[in-house]
């Protein structure tokens, strides 16, 4: 998405020299959310993006994967010849991680590339049983098809919670439901001592049987290849972009996946691993190589995931909020008729408020909370927390008014 958007927000800008994308997949430049949802269960062959790049003047030079970067000679090492550069953007994205010990377990799968879904659709094919190492987002949407195409899943999580990762106990609790609800058994507090053939066994002795295993513990950077370049790296293996997403070399930009940037919305620097930010920055990007003078960068990050028939948002950053407000109640009685067996799950949401402002907001089934929320949290408008908390007011009419 970052590489593509970025040669597409060239052209759309003016830029009129030559634009090469270099990629290390064999495939058409591919959307990723569809892998683990249409592709994964053989609703769709692929996701080639709909752009015409002979149209655009944009060369593609695919399989080709990039081994190092000498800035001096403006040269991109890659596994088939040097490609020299006059201005460089940086979009490789995330590689999973691993889980020490299963690289060579037969069986053991990542969800990443167009490649991985691919063999992944066989496993659900064949209703394999299959157990799931990671209560996160991937795990969970993975977890969420493996039951719609009839596999018996078991999803195994070091944490006490789903999304441990990402959302405070109290917020993800009530999601812990949703796996059984569906049929698959989530076991919290259970960490892998190993993978064998067939098989995962638990810290605690237990012996998972499973023809198949997706690992899905989360995504770092994929800027090894950076190493030595020059190119300041996070702790977290990060390009340290600034505000226009600049590396720390001249004439070398970072976008998406592979890029942290400093938020003056949110006082700390960000690594969002997410589609929208990928679709977002390269705007940026490609206006700054131009010389349009752009805006810092600075969006309110999104996301979105479809789990065990909920649909779920999120927007903005929770971290630096001083009070949390619910918007309705995720259990299942608080719905009217659940005393007949009312089926429709509950929707709700959660506001993170600073200093009276919105800051973040997830929402359950609630996309219009989601929508005002989040231009909310762009104006930076002050709220009335009593009005922020019945979820029968609309979102945007909690805004208190000018000198209230």
């Amino acid at each position: 998405m970052a590489g593509v958007q970025t040669a597409v927000a060239l052209r759309d800008q003016g830029f009129t020299g030559a634009v090469t994308l270099v990629g290390d997949e064999p495939h058409q430049p591919y959307d990723r959310p569809p892998l683990s949802k249409a592709v994964l269960l053989g609703k769709a062959d692929g996701s080639a993006f709909d752009v015409d790049f002979d149209a655009l003047g944009v060369t593609l030079l695919l399989g080709r994967e990039v081994t190092g970067l000498r800035a001096s000679d403006h040269r991109l090492d890659t596994t088939q010849g040097p490609v020299p550069y006059d201005v460089l953007v940086v979009a490789t994205g995330a590689r999973p991680v691993t889980l020490p010990g299963s690289e060579n377990v037969p069986d053991v799968h990542l969800l990443r590339t167009l490649d991985d879904a691919t063999r992944l659709r066989a496993v659900l094919a064949a209703r394999h049983d299959v157990v799931v190492v990671g209560a996160g987002w991937i795990g969970a949407e993975f977890a969420t098809a493996a039951r719609e195409a009839g596999c018996a899943v078991t999803v195994v999580e070091a944490a006490g919670q789903p999304l441990a990762g990402a959302l405070p106990a109290g917020i993800a609790a009530p999601m812990a439901d949703w796996y059984a609800d569906s049929g698959a058994e989530l076991l919290t507090h259970a960490r892998v001592s190993r993978i064998e053939p067939g098989a995962v066994v638990l810290e605690s002795g237990r012996r998972l049987t499973a023809g198949a295993v997706l690992v899905g513990i989360g995504a770092r950077p994929a800027t090894g290849w950076l190493t030595g370049s020059g190119i300041e790296l996070g702790a977290d293996g990060s390009v340290t972009a600034d505000a226009w997403l600049r590396s720390t070399l001249p004439g070398v930009y970072a976008v998406g996946d592979c890029a942290s940037f400093p938020s003056r919305r949110y006082g700390e620097r960000l690594l969002i691993h997410h589609w929208d930010n990928a679709l977002q920055g390269p705007r940026t990007v490609a206006a700054d190589i131009v010389g349009e003078a752009p805006p810092a960068y600075d969006p309110v990050p999104y996301f979105w995931s479809e789990q065990f028939g909920r649909f779920v948002q999120y927007a903005g950053h929770h971290p630096a909020a001083d009070t949390l407000i619910r918007r309705g109640d995720p259990s299942p009685d608080s719905l009217p008729g659940a005393s007949e067996g009312a089926s429709a799950a509950p929707a709700w949401s959660v506001c993170w408020l600073r200093e009276g402002r919105l800051v973040a907001l997830l929402a359950v089934g609630r996309p219009r909370d989601l929508a005002q929320g989040r231009r909310l949290i762009e104006s930076g408008a002050p709220l009335d927390p009593v009005r922020v908390a019945d979820p029968g007011i609309a979102l945007k009419a909690s805004v208190r008014p000018a000198g209230g």
